[in-house]
């Protein structure tokens, strides 16, 4: 039989996990907030009298033989300096006051929703405060911080002095508004108010009696009254007081009626439901990234740093010559039987190009073949025959003129086409026989090869290169690699190396002149590159471009790596240099970085004197679309270069060829001579830079750290971390700890070279990833363990 008289006991529910304080831990954590907001205070206002004293000991914070003169010593000093000076000014006295009244609202265990409310005033408040006090004090950066200084310094740059004005007084009405409730009428009512209290006075004759209190109508004196008072003697509500703030307790016989009080929730509620609104444009809207922001007040150079080389009007056109040409052209080709049907001219700064139309039957190898005759009878150097000129029924004849125009840098800057460009790297090279300004996006070439002889123009025409991209791109959107061989050519662009220069961690100079740094140079690079391509590939977009504009949007993370890519130009001012000193060393990496780097911004420009077989191989050929040829003494250096013929017969001093693997263009380089490039990079270097040039990945060599005989007692803390995660990925790179574990690549490098002291990872292999030598964790565990026996 079943027992009877016992009653079942109900089950009680299973708690979950509660992230709810109990009383007890709410005052402890408030009483922490309380006087932890008393040492901000006090460390604030000591912070004003001794900071200068204290100013030297911030980096000695753990020498416990130094000490601060702020009344919290170091401790003191090191906060107010990062809440005063680093961050809000005076603004940031608000902070002591939100944390003590948080502590004093979890002390008393207080009921409501006013917390949330006070911070966002009060952020409110410090924000403005700090900007309004950089705007007025900018001589005195500890008033409003480094946050109102760079805060206005950057309103300024966009809205000026009197917008930026504008922008705190609409900060000011939006506090009092919000906040205050102030309306025009109560200011108009203050005012009437004053004007009526001293118009009282005035006329007033007799004395008040001393137990009857005067109340002016609108007048700002507080009025109290008793709470049992009859409804019509109270006034009406003008202000909104939050119902958090206060306990209303209301008599039995109190007579304000219930839709009155609904009114006024109402209000309330739809206060708050602003204030939250405003509280998530504060937390999640900060608006697109702008890499450009740390150097937010950097100025791109102006055109009065180059000089107008030549006729600042333009072509001179010297009727004389055209028609005497036009004659001479049209004569040897009758004396070969060979009639026109048509002749025009097109006058450029260095070359007039005659086109014409042949008669009917006359093949066009016949009049190819007259190159030698027609520069005879002009006696001319530098005739160049185009049969025919694509795209048009014509053959076209290149012959110099008699007094050239210098095309300056100046005048290609300045053009539409170039200010106008809307390019990622927009370089303007110079002008075309048409007298057009000539500009080509060095993205989409991608890498660009440049030769000629000795003095005919390739060292302006790197010049030219790199002078379009510092007029047109910011520094944190590109990076020069300058490799000068020659020591004297590139030096001038030292000046601006914290703007646009990167180089390796250890190197000293930014303009690499030593063969075996050229090398680790190229080396780090390729690391770069595949660094990149795993950022891409986390990113799960394509390009560089997509990838910045991603990061731009706020859709990456930057604790997982991500990070705002610049582009990387490498110029090689003499390669042949490079080639007869290392060979394939530097030929490797560059035939790998020419193959791949495109898609993430990285891309080389490679000037040579010796247009040879055996310095322009197949391979660098194939991977090099864009080339450039200035003048060259032979037609088998003209093929080298542009597979073409042409080179040979250009006339020197900048004129030159250009092809991106379709038609050649005739193009009169932009010169911009040496004063011009010391004025410009002046004027960069004269302005805030970075702290330190971009620095490129660390490289270790062959023969660089690999032999060291790691102790274990000298491994990294995080040495059994990193063995995990090479293990498990079995991939064993520097780039995936850095990732994985948040580390710096020196860090990295040096625990990857302590796993390979281990036996986990194998030897350097170039810009491979190493070996994993250890295939799961339970091999890992016997190694480690054996190590410590």
């Amino acid at each position: 039989m079943a027992k009877k008289g016992r009653k079942s006991k109900p089950k009680t529910p299973k708690k979950g996990l509660s992230f709810k304080l109990s009383n007890q831990n709410k005052i402890i954590l408030g009483s922490l907030l309380m006087l932890f907001s008393v040492a901000l205070f006090f460390s604030f206002v000591s912070f004003y009298f001794t900071w200068q004293d204290d100013q030297s000991l911030l980096t000695e914070f753990a020498n416990r033989n130094e000490q601060a003169k702020n009344l919290l010593n170091k401790f003191g000093a090191s906060v107010s300096h990062l809440f005063i000076y680093k961050g809000f000014g005076l603004a940031s006295m608000i902070f002591p006051f939100l944390l003590g009244y948080t502590g004093l609202y979890m002390f008393l265990n207080l009921k409501g929703q006013g917390l949330l409310k006070k911070w966002i005033w009060g952020l409110i408040f410090i924000i403005w405060i700090s900007i309004s006090l950089g705007f007025f004090a900018t001589t005195k950066p500890l008033l409003g911080g480094i946050v109102g200084y760079e805060m206005n310094d950057f309103l300024q740059d966009y809205a000026g002095k009197i917008g930026v004005l504008l922008l705190l007084l609409f900060g000011l009405i939006f506090i009092l508004v919000r906040l205050f409730h102030f309306t025009p009428e109560d200011f108009i009512r203050y005012f009437k108010a004053k004007k009526e209290s001293i118009s009282s006075e005035f006329k007033s004759n007799t004395p008040a009696d001393e137990d009857t209190v005067a109340i002016e109508k609108d007048s700002d004196v507080p009025v109290i009254l008793d709470p049992y008072t009859h409804k019509k003697d109270i006034p009406p509500i003008e202000k909104e007081v939050p119902i958090d703030d206060f306990e209303v307790n209301v008599p039995t016989e109190e007579v304000i009626e219930e839709d009155v009080l609904a009114m006024e929730v109402e209000k309330i509620v739809e206060e708050q439901e602003d204030t939250d609104i405003l509280a998530n444009k504060l937390v999640d809207d900060f608006g697109e990234f702008d890499p450009t922001l740390e150097l937010g007040n950097y100025k791109f150079p102006t055109l009065d740093l180059l000089e107008q080389h030549g006729a600042a009007g333009g072509i001179t056109i010297n009727q004389e010559e055209l028609e005497e040409n036009k004659n001479k052209i049209v004569d040897t080709l009758k004396n070969y039987k060979i009639g026109i049907a048509q002749i025009k001219a097109t006058i450029g700064p260095t070359v007039t190009l005659y086109e014409i139309v042949p008669e009917a039957g006359v093949r066009i190898s016949k009049i190819k073949n007259l190159e030698d005759d027609i520069a005879l009878s002009l006696a001319a150097l530098g005739i160049r025959i185009i049969a025919p000129i694509p795209g048009k029924g014509t053959i076209g004849i290149e012959v110099p003129n008699k007094n050239a125009t210098v095309v300056s840098m100046r005048s290609v800057i300045a053009s539409s086409k170039f200010q106008k460009a809307e390019m990622e790297l927009p370089i303007a090279f110079g002008k075309t026989i048409s007298n057009e300004t000539f500009v080509v996006d060095l993205a989409k070439m991608p890498h660009m090869l440049m030769a000629g002889a000795t003095g005919q123009g390739k060292s302006v025409g790197l010049n030219a290169v790199i002078t379009s991209l510092l007029y047109k791109k910011h520094p944190a959107e590109v990076k020069f690699i300058l490799v000068d061989p020659k020591k004297v050519e590139l030096t001038l662009y030292n000046k601006i190396e914290r703007h646009f220069l990167a180089k390796l961690p250890d190197s000293e100079e930014a303009i690499i002149t030593d063969n075996n740094k050229v090398i680790n140079t190229l080396n780090s690079l390729c690391i770069e590159m595949d660094n990149r391509y795993e950022l891409l590939k986390l990113a799960m977009v394509r390009n560089i471009k997509e990838y910045n504009t991603k990061y731009k949007a706020r859709k990456l993370n930057p604790n997982d790596g991500h990070k705002f890519l610049p582009y990387i130009v490498l110029v090689i001012d003499e390669f042949a240099d490079l080639i007869m000193t290392a060979g394939k060393e530097v030929e490797t990496p560059i035939a790998r970085l020419a193959q791949l780097a495109r898609a993430i911004g990285i891309h080389l420009i490679i000037a040579t004197q010796r247009p040879s077989v055996n310095v322009i191989t197949g391979i660098i050929k194939a991977n090099f679309p864009a080339r450039i040829a200035f003048r060259v003494t032979s037609k088998i250096d003209s093929r080298t270069i542009l597979d073409a013929q042409g080179a040979d017969q250009l006339i020197g001093r900048g004129d030159m060829l250009f092809t991106q693997g379709n038609e050649v263009t005739r193009l009169q380089c932009a010169f911009v001579d040496t004063p011009e490039v010391e004025k410009i990079t002046a004027y960069i270097g004269a302005q805030r830079a970075y702290p330190q040039a971009h620095e490129l990945p660390e490289y270790v060599g062959e023969d660089s750290g690999t032999s060291i005989d790691y102790e274990i007692s000298e491994r990294d803390a995080m040495f059994r971390e990193a063995a995990e995660v090479i293990v498990i990925a079995q991939q064993g790179s520097a780039s995936l700890l850095q990732r994985k574990l948040k580390l710096g690549y020196n860090r990295a490098g040096r625990i990857i070279d302590q796993l390979e002291a281990a036996g986990i990872v194998g030897p350097f292999e170039g810009s491979k990833a190493r070996q994993v030598l250890v295939p799961d964790m339970i091999a890992l565990d016997q190694l480690l363990n054996n190590e410590l026996k």
